[in-house]
């Protein structure tokens, strides 16, 4: 490490993997595939996911719960996505509550054991939140707090949603790297290094000059993409219901 978002990249293979939204099975997948091509590894490994662990999909418990378990062959670092922001944010004022159960927070709920109402009605959450902090093991609240916003590795720059053109990387703010679309989307401009995030789905990764998109709607596409960054190279690991 050199910064607190920094890493040193030599001799070093980069597994990053894209929104994941509570498809515990195909991220089991993914973590076989990802074991197996780290045999090949003749130096160290690192994989990063790049945050929405959590709503949409049918199992947000149990990918928290395997994130946790140290699954992967070598050292991980987790980054934070918006949709984790979204449950810090209930948790913490569950007048949003609404906002955040439409968003796929009632996926999330249910898969916590939790009952929601099938008609989602403006009202007073709170006892819906109170309910749900008390049902998080320890370990997955301290897995969500120690979320890092984003990761710097060699020439690539790693975050949830993107980056605002034209401000530097240490200045980039946490709702801009969580959430931002259009304006990172849609610039052409040279970021000063490639940009690997998700947050947008897209059918198949997304390879631009200036950065690359692994969302692939897991949730929904059933398939969860891992790009493997090593030296100049890249190629992806991908994991499907179909496999």
């Amino acid at each position: 490490m050199t910064q607190d978002n920094e890493i040193d990249t030599e001799h070093l293979r980069l597994y990053v993997i894209g929104d994941i939204h509570g498809r515990l099975d195909l991220l089991k997948n993914l973590i076989q595939k990802i074991r197996r091509d780290a045999e090949t590894c003749a130096g160290e490994s690192l994989t990063v996911t790049l945050g929405d662990y959590i709503d949409r999909g049918p199992d947000s418990f149990g990918v928290l719960d395997c994130l946790t378990s140290k699954p992967f062959p070598a050292h991980y670092i987790a980054l934070k996505g918006n949709h984790e922001a979204l449950l810090g944010a209930f948790l913490r004022d569950p007048a949003i509550g609404l906002d955040w159960l439409r968003l796929g927070g009632k996926e999330t709920m249910s898969s916590y054991g939790l009952s929601v109402p099938s008609t989602l009605m403006p009202g007073n959450y709170q006892e819906m939140a109170d309910q749900l902090r008390a049902s998080i093991p320890p370990e997955h609240l301290r897995f969500l707090e120690t979320l890092k916003t984003s990761l710097i590795s060699g020439r690539y720059f790693l975050c949830h949603a993107g980056i605002r053109p034209g401000v530097p990387f240490e200045l980039q703010s946490e709702d801009d790297l969580l959430w931002i679309r259009d304006e990172f989307l849609s610039s052409q401009a040279d970021f000063g290094k490639l940009v690997v995030h998700g947050h947008t789905p897209t059918e198949w990764p997304d390879i631009r000059p200036n950065r690359i998109n692994i969302d692939t709607g897991a949730f929904a596409s059933g398939r969860l993409t891992c790009v493997v960054l090593e030296n100049e190279s890249r190629r992806f690991l991908q994991a499907s219901q179909f496999d």
